[in-house]
């Protein structure tokens, strides 16, 4: 697992407390209901704390993922291919870590291949591995950016998210509709203009 140790004020290790039983994730579940104003044990929602427990288990299955895992296997047999590789619209759906509702949206990944290319679809499996956990967006550019970086040693890499936040529609402001950008660019794309346009002309090809 990639999950890293968090560590206090002074630098002492934290370790991540146990994680609790799927009882008491089901009694956490009918707490809530009933602060919510409703009944947990009327009919309806009397497997609603089971069912809620087997989803949370599917929204943060990334926390049981190890991103060096997906992308430990590359090819180097691509006939000299050295150009941009970009991966566009991969969809996703995270929880935003300050209120537990999702943000939903795309993530476009493209590098520039220093020795082999990974399988295309670890990059959509990369992404759900960080996607299936609680996040903020810019964190998630970062940790997918990261992750490719210290895994392909590319010769760049760049990153950008497109998402809509429920915390954001649902709640608060309300603001429907609005799509919040994050990128990231790392080498090449970093230092040469160039290669972000040729990054964003890429993107614009629909």
């Amino acid at each position: 697992m990639d999950v890293k140790i968090k560590r206090d004020v002074i630098g002492t290790p934290k370790r991540p407390a146990p994680r609790p039983t799927q009882a008491e994730a089901e009694a956490a579940v009918r707490t809530l209901i009933a602060w919510a104003g409703d009944d947990p044990t009327r009919e309806g929602l009397l497997e609603t704390p089971a069912r809620v427990a087997r989803a949370y288990g599917e929204f943060f299955s990334g926390y049981q993922q190890d991103a060096g895992e997906t992308l430990k296997r590359t090819f180097k047999d691509v006939g000299g291919y050295d150009d941009i590789v970009l991966v566009r619209d991969i969809p996703f759906a995270s929880h935003c870590e300050h209120h537990m509702v999702p943000f939903i949206g795309k993530v476009h990944i493209a590098y520039l291949p220093h020795d082999g290319v990974v399988g295309l679809s670890k990059l959509a499996r990369l992404v759900e591995i960080f996607a299936r956990r609680l996040q903020v967006q810019e964190n998630l550019t970062a940790q997918i950016i990261d992750a490719v970086n210290e895994h392909l040693n590319p010769r760049g890499a760049a990153v950008m998210i497109e998402a809509e936040h429920m915390c954001m529609t649902m709640r608060g402001v309300r603001a429907h509709g609005a799509i919040t950008t994050t990128q990231r660019f790392t080498g090449v794309f970093a230092e040469d203009r160039h290669e972000q346009d040729r990054f964003f002309a890429l993107m614009s090809r629909r």
